[in-house]
């Protein structure tokens, strides 16, 4: 089922895609749940699905993904523990089931997992931000922390291309990590100076506070008991 528009054929995948668009534009998805270690506010992917599932099954689109690259560092937390970053590169193709029209959307997406989630964390990542852009759903008027862009830099990846097993870069001795006593230390000074978490990763290259090199520990601490809850300057 198509639509002409000023003697233009329409696909009907866009005519969903604004549908989609239109029925949340009013209420959005709220950041409803809260990462208690980082003290910032999130939307769970869980939110998403069921905001967007039966809409989606309403005006007949599908969203279907396709991982391009999969990319995979193993580090060592402070307290010992083995953690696994993910980042993953994924095609979500859009498509119409009443007239098979399609459009691609290309998404990156990535997590860090002390066990076996890390890559579904990163897909269901992919998949949010997806969704959150192509159909402008609503933030409720948030300051979205996520609009910072952070690079990663902290240790080299050997990229692979999915469904490849990707290879496993060994942490050196020199990366060792902060443990937790020293995230809740600098969690704590941030938010009395009026820091965020997010600017002092963008500072150091890292996507989490928790990939921060111990041996720059003391520098950030001690810069945040320098700064005044007023400061714009970041550890």
């Amino acid at each position: 089922m198509v639509k002409e528009v000023m003697g233009h054929v329409v696909p009907h995948v866009y005519q969903a895609i604004a549908e989609v668009m239109s029925r949340l534009a009013k209420d959005g998805i709220g950041k409803d749940r809260r990462n208690e270690q980082q003290g910032y506010a999130f939307r769970g992917i869980d939110d998403v699905y069921n905001a967007l599932a039966p809409i989606l099954a309403d005006v007949g689109l599908c969203i279907l993904p396709q991982v391009k690259s999969r990319e995979v560092v193993e580090r060592t937390s402070g307290n010992g523990r083995t953690l696994f970053y993910v980042n993953v590169d994924v095609d979500f193709s859009f498509v119409s089931t009443k007239d098979g029209s399609c459009h691609v959307v290309s998404m990156p997406g990535e997590a860090m997992d002390s066990g076996d989630k890390a890559t579904n964390k990163a897909m269901s990542a992919a998949y949010k931000y997806a969704c959150l852009q192509t159909f402008c759903i609503p933030t409720e008027g948030d300051n979205d922390a996520d609009a910072t862009t952070h690079n990663v830099s902290a240790a080299p990846a050997v990229k692979v291309v999915a469904p490849k097993v990707s290879a496993v870069k060994k942490p050196q001795s020199q990366d060792k990590l902060i443990g937790e006593a020293e995230v809740q230390t600098i969690t704590n000074l941030a938010q009395h100076a009026g820091i965020t978490l997010e600017q002092i990763c963008s500072k150091h290259n890292i996507p989490f506070i928790e990939l921060l090199p111990l041996a720059k520990a003391g520098d950030v601490i001690k810069r945040l008991q320098e700064l005044s809850v007023t400061t714009g300057e970041t550890a």
